[in-house]
């Protein structure tokens, strides 16, 4: 099947004035990621139009998705915004004259994506740059995890839809039927290193070792990840246990210093809620757009990737 050619500079293209559209975050980020990199994962994936009609370029379908992660859209705002915004048209490489991919199709890609499996290659092949950019400190590791609604409703009415992979969790007197998002942010820079999706019932410790990278110097953690076993398994790689203490039988009451020691363990983890807050408040992931552990999977994965983006768009001079 042929690739649809867009990006192509039209007359309407330079009769546009300079500086219409103009978007410096989304200028930033198109010129500092090597977007080849990418090209390279995705070839094969072709998103079916029919007989003869040729598809979008898989870059410009993946960009479009970063879009819709880093602007909180779902795929009907995503195909209006394509059409409306210059700035987006921009970024994904299409031209003024370039008709702009549909919701179909844009549901239709990022399923390809998720059959196969994709999206986990995507983020390792960004994290890779970023190391290689000298972006990504390693002084310390903060563990913690986020509770995402399911785009379903709660279970109750027969008639309504399940996500059979959803599942309920209590956090702080307040219940969420959904999936948790586990992460490890690097200290400093704020990059989100690993990410691990889970249904929200999920205890945190539970993932946790799949989050440690191994060359971190340590790991700041809050008391659902204090374990004998995960002390010792950090001391024997060289790297510090900067894990909360937490009571247990024989120990009720913590002494002074161990309550101390967790203040200050908390004071300096808590910067991990910032990159929480951005994905909520900024990017729009209050509840998953997808049913399915494995959707919603790709959603998140792709909200951390388009979060890197931007902080290495405010990193970088």
């Amino acid at each position: 099947m042929s690739g649809k050619q867009t990006g192509r500079m039209s007359f309407i293209d330079a009769l546009v004035a300079e500086g219409l559209g103009r978007n410096d975050r989304l200028d930033r980020i198109a010129g500092l990621v090597k977007w080849y990199r990418f090209e390279k994962l995705l070839v094969g994936i072709r998103e079916e139009q029919g007989p003869g009609r040729p598809c979008y370029p898989p870059i410009l379908m993946f960009k479009s998705l970063l879009l819709q992660a880093l602007y909180g859209l779902s795929d009907h705002e995503l195909e209006e915004a394509l059409c409306d915004r210059i700035s987006f048209r921009r970024f994904v490489g299409l031209s003024l004259e370039d008709k702009a991919p549909d919701h179909t199709t844009l549901c239709r890609f990022r399923n390809d994506l998720v059959e196969a499996k994709l999206q986990e290659r995507l983020f390792a092949e960004f994290d890779r740059q970023l190391e290689k950019q000298g972006m990504i400190l390693k002084k310390g590791t903060m563990l913690d995890a986020t509770l995402i609604e399911a785009a379903t409703a709660r279970p109750g009415r027969e008639d309504a839809a399940r996500d059979k992979d959803a599942a309920f969790a209590k956090k702080n007197g307040e219940t969420t039927y959904g999936y948790k998002s586990h992460v490890a942010v690097d200290e400093g820079s704020g990059l989100v290193r690993a990410i691990e999706i889970t249904p929200a019932n999920v205890n945190d410790t539970v993932v946790a070792d799949r989050l440690i990278r191994g060359d971190e110097a340590s790991v700041y953690a809050d008391k659902a990840y204090d374990t004998h076993q995960r002390r010792a398994q950090l001391k024997a790689q060289g790297i510090k246990a900067r894990i909360m203490r937490r009571p247990n039988k024989h120990h009720p009451d913590l002494p002074h210093r161990w309550r101390r020691y967790n203040a200050l363990i908390a004071r300096h983890r808590s910067a991990v809620e910032t990159t929480f807050a951005t994905w909520k408040r900024r990017m729009g992931l209050v509840r998953a757009r997808y049913i399915g552990l494995a959707k919603t999977h790709a959603q998140i994965v792709l909200v951390a990737l388009a979060f890197n983006m931007r902080r290495l768009a405010a990193l970088t001079p």
